[in-house]
C-alpha cells in the first residue's frame, strides 16, 4: 500500500520538481525474478529509480535506516519498510550476510525484482570504486536470474552526501542496461574466483553506463581515507594558524621591545640633555663667571 502510494505521490512530484531522464527501461523484464545492480551516488537513488520504473524493485538497505533514533529516524525506517526494502547489517556481526542472502533469494523466488548496490556504500565522491564480492554475485549464481546494470546519473549533485534538502535545478537520470545472463557459472557460487569474476563483469558494465572514473578500492576503504586526509589536512591547518598566530605574537613582542629600547634611548637622551642644560646653568652661576661691564 505504502509503495503504491509513494508511487501516486513521489513519482509525479519527482518528475515536476527535477524532470528526471531514463534510458533503457525496455531492458527490465515485464515480469519475473532479476537483479538490479547499481552504482550509488546519492540518499536520492532510493527515490528516483523506484519512483520511474514501472514494477516494484526490493533493495536491500543498511540497518541503520531502520534503526536511527529520533522522528527523522522513525520517518526514514517507515519509509525503506514501507516499500520492502532489506535491512542488511554492515557491522560484520555473524549471519547477517547469509540472512540478505536469503532473504534476497526469496525476493527473486517471487518472481519479483531484488536491487543492489555492489559498492556496499554511497560514493563519497562521485566515483566508481570496487564492488564487494558476495551478495551480489552468489544470490545470482544461485538462482540464475539475470543482473541488470544499472547507472544512476548526477543524483549526487541533486542530494550530495550529507545535504538533508535536495538542491533544484538539476536534471537527474537513469541509465539501464541490457541483461547480463551468468548462468554458465551455476553452480559455482563458493568459488570466490568466480565471485570475483562476475562482480568485476557487473562494475566495467556500470562504468561503462554511468562515465564515472573507476577506482579500484573499496568505497569503505576510500570513505575511511578521505575522512583521515581531511583530519590531517584540519590539523595541519590548525598548526598553521597556531604558528602562524605564535610568529605574530613573537613579532608583536620584538615591536614592543624596539619601541621599549627607542623610548628607552629617548628618555636616556632626554636625560642627558636636562643634565647638560642643568650643568650650563650650574656654571653660569658660579661667581666670577657673569660678565663686567665696561
Amino acid at each position: 500500500m505504502f509503495y503504491r502510494l509513494m508511487k501516486m505521490i513521489v513519482a509525479p512530484l519527482l518528475r515536476i520538481f527535477f524532470r528526471p531522464w531514463i534510458e533503457g527501461e525496455e531492458n527490465i523484464p515485464a515480469e519475473g525474478a532479476a537483479i538490479i545492480a547499481s552504482n550509488h551516488l546519492s540518499f536520492s537513488d532510493s527515490f528516483f529509480f523506484p519512483a520511474l520504473i514501472k514494477r516494484r524493485v526490493t533493495f536491500i538497505a543498511k540497518a541503520e535506516y531502520f534503526n536511527t533514533p529520533g522522528l527523522k529516524g522513525r520517518l526514514t525506517a517507515a519509509f525503506f519498510k514501507g516499500v520492502g526494502q532489506l535491512p542488511v547489517d554492515r557491522s560484520g556481526v555473524r549471519g547477517a550476510g547469509e540472512a540478505a542472502i536469503r532473504s534476497a533469494i526469496a525476493v527473486l523466488e517471487r518472481g519479483e525484482l531484488f536491487g543492489v548496490y555492489p559498492e556496499g556504500t554511497r560514493s563519497p565522491d562521485g566515483k566508481l570504486y570496487r564492488g564487494k564480492v558476495g551478495g551480489l554475485a552468489r544470490v545470482a549464481l544461485a538462482t540464475g536470474a539475470p543482473v541488470i546494470p544499472v547507472a544512476m546519473i548526477d543524483t549526487e549533485k541533486v542530494q550530495p552526501p550529507g545535504q538533508v534538502i535536495p538542491s533544484f535545478g538539476i536534471r537527474p537520470g537513469i541509465r539501464i542496461g541490457r541483461p547480463l545472463d551468468f548462468s554458465r557459472y551455476h553452480g559455482m557460487e563458493n568459488d570466490r574466483f568466480i565471485l570475483r569474476s562476475v562482480t568485476d563483469e557487473v562494475m566495467y558494465e556500470i562504468m561503462r553506463l554511468s562515465g564515472q572514473e573507476y577506482v579500484d578500492i573499496y568505497a569503505t576503504a576510500a570513505k575511511r581515507q578521505i575522512t583521515e586526509d581531511k583530519k590531517k589536512a584540519d590539523a595541519e591547518r590548525r598548526a598553521a594558524a597556531k604558528a602562524e598566530k605564535a610568529e605574530a605574537a613573537e613579532a608583536e613582542k620584538a615591536e614592543k621591545a624596539a619601541e621599549a629600547e627607542k623610548a628607552e634611548k629617548a628618555a636616556e637622551a632626554e636625560k642627558a640633555e636636562k643634565a647638560a642644560e642643568a650643568e650650563k646653568t650650574e656654571k653660569s652661576a658660579e661667581p666670577g663667571t657673569s660678565e663686567k661691564p665696561e
